[in-house]
């Protein structure tokens, strides 16, 4: 656990003063974030329509929910019944838009810090609806359907607003969500139930779902070779995560048997070739090195022909609750897809 999750998570005295110390700075952003609410809220200008059906995904914390293996999910979907998504990103960070060309190779990725810009350029890529990756906080674009990602491994009731906390909203912001999707790593089903149980409990308006993000296989980036996920099983590895919850990838790695060489680095690193020297010889000395698709598309262009293998795992989202509920929302998406389709036509 790096120094800023143990700030936010820690139970420690330590983790505990600081967080106390950082609460008037909390306040001062709870006041700044509320006055922006109620910009929103009052002002039939401050959101503008978007040029396609909007689907948003976000959070109300820091990361590490599983918006891009969820938005994979989603546009596959879409696709499936019909419809032409693109992911619409605000672009930070160069791995995402190369995550989700990879795991979606036929759905445009935009790139735009402005959505409202960034869904003109969608439309005329030939998209016909849009998926906003992390765009809960970004409310000047309407949108046809909100959800927020809650992750089951971070979730606690006494998290606090940044900095001394991952919240990057008060938790009754969820009031203008359609849809809570509790999302779980490694996680027990029935933890991430009970979690979507209160949160259904204090927001009775909003629809609640629960998606596992399992690992999918392991997939070599050199040669492309392809292993189940019990390979891990017994294998001596080292595992390398620079993503929003490091802990939680790190024990799906052991949960399947992997005897584990940890690195995690914070969130979005930028690999570095001293990075990259330093996790080739720990991979050496033992079965190779395994990281998220989110690192491999960093990792792999620093990562010698020669050295031990650099294996990827892509996290697949598998709906467990709730999954009728999800379906009417993106019959939502597609009802404006077409309603916009007839109005151009």
């Amino acid at each position: 656990m790096g120094m800023v999750e143990r700030l936010w998570y820690g139970e420690d005295v330590g983790a505990r003063a600081a967080r106390a110390a950082l609460a008037p700075a909390s306040w001062l952003y709870g006041a700044a974030i509320g006055m922006r609410a109620w910009r929103f809220d009052h002002s039939a200008n401050a959101t503008l329509a978007s040029a396609l059906p909007a689907l948003s995904l976000g959070n109300i914390t820091v990361g590490g929910t599983g918006k891009t293996p969820v938005a994979a999910w989603a546009a596959a979907v879409l696709q499936a019944r019909g419809a032409r998504p693109a992911v619409l990103l605000r672009g930070y960070g160069d791995d995402e838009p190369l995550v989700h060309a990879r795991l979606n190779p036929s759905v445009p990725v935009i790139v735009d810090a402005d959505r409202v810009r960034g869904a003109i350029h969608a439309r005329d890529a030939g998209a016909d609806c849009v998926i906003l990756d992390d765009g809960f906080q970004h409310r000047r674009i309407a949108r046809v359907s909100d959800w927020v990602l809650v992750s089951a491994e971070r979730w606690r009731d006494d998290l606090r607003l940044l900095p001394a906390g991952p919240l990057r909203e008060p938790v009754g912001a969820l009031a203008r969500a359609d849809i809570l999707l509790v999302t779980r790593k490694s996680a027990g089903l029935s933890a991430a139930d009970r979690i979507a149980e209160r949160f259904g409990e204090h927001f009775p308006m909003l629809r609640v779902a629960v998606g596992h993000l399992a690992i999918g296989a392991l997939v070599n980036v050199r040669t492309q070779e392809r292993q189940a996920v019990n390979w891990l099983s017994g294998r001596r590895i080292v595992a390398a995560a620079a993503v929003g919850d490091s802990t939680a990838f790190f024990t799906q790695m052991e949960m399947a048997g992997a005897r584990l060489d940890a690195r995690p680095y914070r969130d979005h690193h930028a690999f570095t070739p001293a990075d990259a020297v330093e996790l080739v010889a720990a991979a050496d000395r033992r079965d190779g090195l395994v990281c998220t698709l989110k690192d491999a598309v960093k990792l792999a262009p620093l990562w010698p022909a020669n050295a031990a293998p650099l294996w990827y795992v892509s996290q697949i989202a598998v709906i467990e609750r709730g999954s009728a509920e999800l379906d009417r929302a993106l019959a939502t998406v597609l009802a404006a897809r077409q309603a916009v389709t007839s109005t151009a036509g």
